[in-house]
């Protein structure tokens, strides 16, 4: 598996091997399959992006200097694809395929990822082409049982969870896309795709250690973010010493509005908030920073009332939490097809964050990215279903 990949078994060459993997290349099929298809998916997805980019001379110029020549041998390439049994023998095209990409007008771009047992997740590169870098936005599930009311992966219900492996091969595939799509190099991980992170908590935090890691991607601890609705407040615990920073799917700080937003709600909002608190006192200074994220309904959670109750919410875990760094992120919502819920206006977005700021909480208003490809926040769904949800839509129908 890739999580096991930079240690004794590839005999001194996993730096070599990792050199590849951070460029996108699976080295198996680099090295071991002809070099017509080497540069390529098995599917033709990647025509109308690649164009010759992926030549020797090309690769080698993605290397360091010390192992530009270096190539993995009959041996290490056995004992590489031996991690893999488990995927067909390989990353690309084995763990992972890219099955299809959409791209937004804005140049938001989503892959549709088909995983070995044919089920598919969804990953969203979002370009920031003045600043120079990208953020990828990752799925740790195969739909979600949160049932978020808001969000279209909570129509799916939970399929299963994603492996470290799978969850990496997100990434990889987003580091592949970028280098020969012309697509701004990824500069953050944001885990705010398809599933709930602290339901597939293992796997998730095997993905982080290896994403952090100095030796194989190298991302900064600040610069990857796993957001989580918080089932419980022991979902925040778990990922106490996990190199990342923390966000909140808030949604709204009063306990009957937040439960219409997030059904599957079974603690108070004061007893989730002290988890958060309790996991941000445990945790290093530079990785106290955390992030609320209000996704802003018409008429539902966007008034001054609800603004008010937000800031009196966020300012308790500024006065908790000594140095930290607190952001409302609020999120007008993105459609999913919901019979009554709708955008709010912007007037209205701006009034929340208004009250917020003045109350001393500092709020961003996250621009739509993505919604004309169903790329956006909370628009992120395959067509499976769980048998949970087959039945639900089932009974309602009798």
């Amino acid at each position: 598996m890739i999580i096991i990949c930079h240690q004794k078994e590839l005999w001194g060459r996993s730096r070599l091997v990792w050199d590849y993997y951070r460029v996108g290349i699976d080295p198996l099929i680099h090295f071991r399959e002809n070099k017509k298809s080497s540069s390529s998916s098995s599917t033709s997805i990647f025509d109308t992006f690649i164009q010759g980019t992926d030549t020797d001379d090309g690769i080698q110029d993605l290397l360091p200097t010390s192992r530009k020549t270096q190539t993995l041998g009959k041996s290490a390439l056995d004992n590489l694809q031996d991690l893999y049994n488990d995927y067909g023998g390989k990353l690309e095209g084995g763990a992972v395929t890219l099955s299809n990409i959409s791209k937004s007008s804005d140049g938001t771009t989503k892959l549709l990822i088909k995983l070995i047992d044919g089920q598919e997740v969804e990953t969203v590169i979002i370009p920031f082409f003045d600043k120079g870098w990208s953020t990828i936005c990752i799925s740790s599930q195969v739909g979600c049982k949160q049932g978020c009311s808001f969000c279209a992966t909570g129509k799916m219900g939970l399929i299963r969870n994603l492996t470290s492996t799978e969850i990496l091969g997100q990434f990889f595939y987003a580091l592949k896309i970028c280098r020969i799509g012309n697509i701004p190099e990824i500069n953050n991980v944001v885990f705010m795709g398809m599933g709930e992170p602290t339901d597939a908590k293992e796997e998730v935090i095997k993905a982080l250690n290896i994403l952090t890691n100095v030796n194989l991607f190298h991302m900064g601890l600040t610069k990857v973010t796993v957001s989580t609705v918080a089932p419980t407040p022991d979902a925040f615990t778990a990922f106490k010493d996990a190199p990342c920073v923390l966000a909140w799917s808030v949604h709204a700080a009063n306990d009957k509005l937040r439960k219409r937003l997030v059904p599957t709600t079974k603690y108070t909002m004061n007893e989730l908030r002290q988890g958060l608190i309790d996991t941000l006192l445990h945790r290093p200074q530079r990785l106290r920073s955390t992030m609320l994220e209000v996704a802003l309904i018409q008429d539902i959670n966007d008034s001054n009332e609800a603004a008010e109750e937000m800031a009196h919410f966020a300012k308790h875990i500024i006065n908790s939490v000594p140095g930290i760094k607190l952001m409302v992120n609020l999120i007008p919502f993105n459609d999913i097809g919901h019979p009554s819920f709708r955008k709010p206006s912007m007037e209205r977005v701006v009034s929340f964050q208004k009250i917020l700021w003045d109350n001393g909480i500092f709020s961003h208003i996250r621009a739509t990215r993505g919604d004309d490809a169903s790329g956006a926040c909370g628009q992120l769904a395959t067509k499976s279903k769980s048998n949970n949800v087959k039945r639900m839509k089932k009974e309602e129908k009798m």
